[in-house]
């Protein structure tokens, strides 16, 4: 058996409420609990390899399935269609979207905020050296993602229209390429991929998300599970706080077991996971005033189909000991 994680995963205050929560609503839970992911769901696919919710969902009755997507929109679409129960971290950006095709979801819980987990980039030789220089240039950045809506963010900061740039819409992988290749000017990326092309190609930022862009990372499930399985919700929870706080007190074992598992090297991860808060929290009406900020920009650029009331979707709230 391993130690660290599974020992802070067995102890602590993050402990009594989860099993305080188990003994409430036992007799509601549902029989599985489906989690969707993705290969950088960092504090999923720690629990995933320890076995910790598996364990902790016994005394309920609840076994638990992993299903891997390739990003978080089609998670989204997953919950909304019952094929999944619940997401595991998303990016702001995501639920906007969700939420303006009328997906039935409701918010579990957050990251903090991780600002500098998401940046500009440019070849560290770039003649670039302020937002501004970008007018007129060629950017690379993933539609709808997070690293679109801090471009779109720094763009106004700097009183310059989306269409002084021309967008070049990659994928994380492809951006890289493109401004590795010199056939984009700059690239906004997150992390990992942030830290991967400073630290293996040298990439500048030329600016982060602070002071734009608080990125915060959202777990969703779908109002039906959500209506039915609070305590199984509560163990999530509190199995997700536990892991949070565990990545950020034991910083190189935590690099050292997520790169084994996604093939980056530590350093790479080290560096990623300190930009990331990690800090799992409830989520409130009053802390979605960037979903709304989100919604709104991304409505003016026409990506969204309608406007969206961002404190509209449902909030489940952990119980209170």
């Amino acid at each position: 058996m391993r130690h660290g994680l599974r020992a802070l995963l067995a102890t602590g205050a993050l402990m009594l409420l989860a099993l305080a929560w188990q003994t409430e609503g036992a007799s509601a839970a549902s029989a599985s609990l489906r989690i969707g992911y993705q290969r950088s769901s960092t504090l999923i696919a720690l629990l995933r390899q320890e076995g910790a919710l598996e364990d902790a969902l016994k005394p309920l009755g609840v076994t638990v399935s992993w299903h891997e997507f390739t990003s978080g929109l089609p998670i989204m679409e997953a919950l909304n269609v019952g094929q999944i129960d619940v997401s595991a971290d998303v990016a702001d950006t995501v639920p906007v979207f969700a939420q303006a095709a009328g997906a039935l979801i409701t918010y579990v819980a957050q990251e903090a905020p991780s600002p500098s987990a998401q940046a500009i980039l440019v070849a560290a030789d770039s003649p670039i050296k302020t937002v501004a220089d970008l007018k007129g240039r060629k950017v690379a950045v993933t539609k709808g993602a997070g690293s679109h809506y801090l471009l779109l963010a720094a763009l106004g900061a700097e009183s310059l229209p989306f269409t002084s740039i021309t967008p070049a819409y990659l994928t994380p992988a492809d951006g890289r390429g493109a401004l590795t290749s010199g056939s984009v000017d700059a690239w906004v990326a997150w992390d990992p991929f942030l830290s991967a092309a400073q630290a293996q190609s040298g990439a500048r930022i030329l600016r982060d998300g602070t002071g734009l862009s608080l990125y915060k990372r959202y777990y969703l499930a779908s109002d039906a599970y959500v209506a039915q399985n609070g305590a199984v919700l509560g163990v999530l929870f509190a199995k997700l706080a536990q892991a949070g706080a565990w990545v950020k007190a034991n910083p190189e074992e935590a690099a050292t077991r997520l790169g084994a598992l996604w093939k980056i090297e530590p350093a790479i991860v080290r560096q990623a996971n300190d930009r990331r808060s990690y800090k799992v929290e409830p989520v409130t009406r009053e802390g979605l005033s960037e979903q709304q900020k989100i919604a709104d920009a991304f409505k003016a650029e026409g990506l969204l189909p309608r406007p969206v009331d961002a404190a509209a979707l449902g909030l489940w709230q952990p119980p209170t000991r």
